[in-house]
């Protein structure tokens, strides 16, 4: 069923035309009155800007405003600039909920690079509820993917893509006892299927599980349990406080095995908590390197970061970010005339095959998955990544 479009604008916005500036974690929402003017679509974020996993909103958001801020500088789209309204929900669906409730109730063309599972799974409801689109969540779950709806838009891969990526690279090396530590919420669990899953198909299952709580790093329990179970190997579906203290405390119990993590750990964030103990950790990525000038669109998001006065950290959240808010552009191109909702829609799915920049992305009426890139990464003692 396609959503009925959304009242518009002159501004290209739904209702009431909205922005916030967002000071330390929260956002302060303007008065409409002193917000419609003619040049702006604002999108409406969610995420995590403070606790343990802030450096996933921090970074991806950063990556996602260099692309619109440059972009804004040329012009816009349609001589319309880009904004965000970003606000703190600590990574805690209850948060992300209500935040999400007040930026439908201002009217968002969009919302757009939600992290996380759980607070997804939070937020989706109400914006298809509300007939809003809802734009490159910083999540590969299939629960945000099936059943199919048309509001919703993903720039990566699945958790599933993901998981099987890992285990079909543990099970090539002959390392078939594959334990999973995970974090015991919607996230985890779907990489614990997507392991399991990927496992099943090979005659196999997970040697050990455990789990962590969602913003902890309270890890003795689990780390008690999976290395006397003895696994070859550790899949970590969590974010980067707990993987990394998982990992610390897993090889002071006498794991000798090897991490594997996917990527919504955060790869520079886990690189910078483990230090030298970080050689050899895994991490899937859904991303291309982003230190890497092999391919365009790496060069492309390097020289933006050089233009900006290099207030950007270059890592795979950020590069995320960029890249989404490049989806978002493309498909706000093609949408003639005033913004609405099936003008979004109707102008990301035209987006079909191309490339950004050596990043191949394809959108279509019956698939709403942009990329289905997946390669595997390693720390190294000193805090890089190589792929």
């Amino acid at each position: 069923m396609r959503p009925t479009p959304r009242h518009t604008l002159a501004t290209g916005l739904t209702r009431r035309a909205f922005a916030a500036s967002a000071i330390g974690g929260a956002a302060s929402l303007a008065a409409p009155a002193l917000l419609a003017q003619s040049n702006r679509i604002v999108l409406g974020q969610s995420a995590a800007f403070s606790g343990p996993a802030a450096q996933l909103g921090i970074q991806f958001n950063a990556g996602a405003q260099l692309y619109f801020d440059q972009l804004n500088q040329q012009g816009g789209v349609g001589g319309q600039r880009i904004e965000i309204v970003k606000l703190d929900d600590g990574y805690e669906p209850d948060r992300c909920a209500e935040n999400t409730r007040q930026l439908l109730s201002r009217g968002c063309t969009a919302l757009f690079g939600y992290i996380g599972t759980p607070t997804s799974l939070a937020a989706l409801p109400l914006a298809i509820k509300d007939g809003t689109p809802f734009i490159a969540p910083f999540t590969g779950a299939m629960g945000l993917r099936q059943p199919f709806n048309r509001l919703v838009f993903h720039l990566r891969a699945s958790y599933n893509d993901e998981t099987a990526l890992i285990v079909r690279q543990l099970t090539s090396l002959g390392l078939n006892d594959i334990a999973v530590f995970h974090q015991n919420d919607s996230y985890g669990k779907a990489g614990l299927d997507g392991v399991t899953l990927a496992l099943e198909q090979r005659k196999l299952k997970p040697k050990a599980t455990a789990t962590v709580e969602r913003n902890s790093v309270d890890v003795a329990k689990a780390v008690s349990t999976i290395v006397a179970a003895k696994p070859q190997a550790v899949v970590q579906i969590s974010a980067y406080a707990s993987c990394a203290a998982f990992v610390r405390e897993a090889r002071k119990a006498g794991f000798g095995g090897t991490f594997f993590n996917v990527s919504f750990v955060g790869t520079q964030a886990l690189a910078d908590a483990l230090g030298k103990d970080g050689a050899g950790v895994a991490i899937s990525q859904v991303v291309p390197n982003p230190f890497s000038t092999t391919r365009p669109v790496t060069r492309e998001f390097l020289d933006a970061i050089a233009r900006g006065g290099n207030k950007v950290q270059p890592n795979y959240s950020s590069l995320e970010g960029f890249l989404a808010a490049r989806l978002f552009a493309e498909g706000a191109r093609r949408t003639p005339g005033r913004l609405n909702t099936d003008s979004l829609v109707n102008g990301l799915e035209a987006i079909g095959d191309t490339s950004f920049g050596g990043f191949s992305i394809s959108l279509g009426a019956d698939n709403h998955v942009a990329s289905r890139f997946s390669e595997l990464s390693m720390l190294t003692g000193d805090g890089r990544v190589r792929t």
